[in-house]
Formats: C-alpha cells, structure tokens, sequence
C-alpha cells in the first residue's frame, strides 16, 4: 500500500480541481471530517485538507474553462523536465509544462498516451502528503483505462514501474509498484475501461482511493452532502470493501474500507 517513504514513481500527492471549492469543502469535510486550509494569495489561493492537523489532499479552483472538476494524482521524480521528454517520447503529452512552486518543489501536468491526466511532483521543501494509507487518506490510486498493456508501456517507459498480477474475484488484477521500491511498495491497479460500464460516458482517469473505517455510513453521508453514489458497496473477501463516488461537482473518486 502507499507509505511516505516516497521513492521515484510513487504516488505522493493528490488534489481536487473543483468550481465551487465552498460546496467541495462542505462535502470532504461530511465524509472525511477535512478542515481546509488555505495557502494564500502568494500560491493562487490553492490550500490543502488536513485530517487531525496533518496534510491529506489539496484544492483549488479550477473554472469550466480551464478543465472539469476532477482529483489529480502527482507521482515523484527527481527531475520534472527529464519526465517531460519522457512523456513525448513514450506517445504522452503536455498540459502545463514543469514549473516552480515557490521552494515547495516543481511540478508538472501531463496526459498519457491514452490521454488520461496525471502530474509529477519533483519535491523541494514539501515532500508529499503527511498522512497516507491511513483513515481519511488517500491509501490507494488505480488507473481505469482502455488499453492496458499500452499503459504498462507508457508508464513503464516514463517512471520503469513493475506490474504483477494477482487473482481478484474470480478474475486477474495488475498491480504496479515504483522501479527503486518492492512489492511492499504497490500502491496502484490498472483495471479494463471495458469492465467498469459505469466509466465509459466520463471516460478513463487516474481513481484515488481514500480509505474509510465504515464504509455505509460514508456512503450514506454522500447524497445528502451533494455527492452521489455512483457504485454502491462492493465487497471482495480478504481485500475489504470499495465504493465509487462523486462530489457535488461531479469529480470522481473512490472509498476503500480494507478488510479485517
């Protein structure tokens, strides 16, 4: 699962795009019990959700414009414009071109071949997310994509992640863990656009999975905060329990209750 070790090609941040951040942060805070803090003027207004004092997510306002309301996932690397190359030469493409954060660190935006968005966060003073796989904190991402031996290539060319496979209710599931880390590092799947019908009209994306510790009553705090419930409880024996949700904007996202 994720951890804060946060070697190159891991998860280490994730944020929310949202039009209407006052009605997201209504609603994380429902669901997740995230107090919202903003960075100030000096960084757009952009801030961060906190669980117990200790940074979780972050979130700014993103208009109809710009792109739709969505949760971003940053993998680290040690070097945003060498990724950069890498994304064109693997059939990727750029979004926002590598740029500084104050002394936070470098980041980046990009699609994939698939053109499915993801971002790259090369640290400075801010090395990644304070809390992970942990109650209230994001614990797991998978990609929903179309193709997925193009995305083993394509990822596999940019960041050299390793895959696995394991059984999965009846089925196989690829699992990917970081290129300098071992399987106690996977942090992501890689799962058929094909087999997830309710995808297919938004279309492939990066799903963060935020870890609960009772999943109905979340479920149940969705709808009359806004949400909806997109995929209701789903259970798989020795895995634990999964639901698909969206926020009041409409951006997609996962609960992850694991098993005992």
């Amino acid at each position: 699962m994720l951890n804060t070790r946060y070697v190159a090609g891991a998860p280490t941040w994730v944020d929310l795009g949202s039009p209407d951040l006052e009605s997201a942060h209504a609603f994380y805070r429902a669901l997740f019990g995230w107090e919202y803090r903003s960075s100030g003027e000096e960084y757009g207004g952009y801030g961060t959700y906190q669980a117990d004092g200790k940074a979780v997510a972050g979130a700014m306002t993103v208009t109809a414009d710009q792109a739709p309301p969505a949760w971003t996932l940053y993998f680290k690397t040690p070097d945003a414009d060498a990724t950069a190359k890498a994304v064109e030469q693997a059939g990727g493409s750029e979004i926002y071109p590598a740029m500084d954060v104050g002394d936070l660190g470098r980041m980046a935006v990009f699609a994939d071949a698939q053109g499915v968005g993801f971002a790259v966060w090369q640290p400075g003073k801010n090395k990644g997310l304070d809390l992970v796989d942990a109650p209230n904190s994001l614990c797991w991402t998978e990609l929903c994509t179309p193709d997925i031996k193009a995305a083993q290539d394509f990822y596999g060319s940019v960041f050299g992640w390793s895959t696995s496979t394991a059984s999965l209710g009846g089925g196989s599931y690829t699992m990917v863990h970081p290129r300098s880390g071992t399987e106690d590092d996977m942090f992501g799947g890689l799962w058929p656009l094909a087999d997830a019908p309710e995808e297919i009209a938004a279309g492939p994306y990066w799903t963060p999975y935020f870890q609960v510790t009772d999943i109905d009553a979340v479920i149940a705090q969705a709808e009359p905060a806004g949400g909806t419930v997109r995929v209701g409880r789903m259970d798989l024996e020795g895995v634990g329990s999964f639901a698909k949700l969206a926020d009041p904007s409409g951006a997609r996202f996962a609960l992850m209750q694991p098993g005992g």
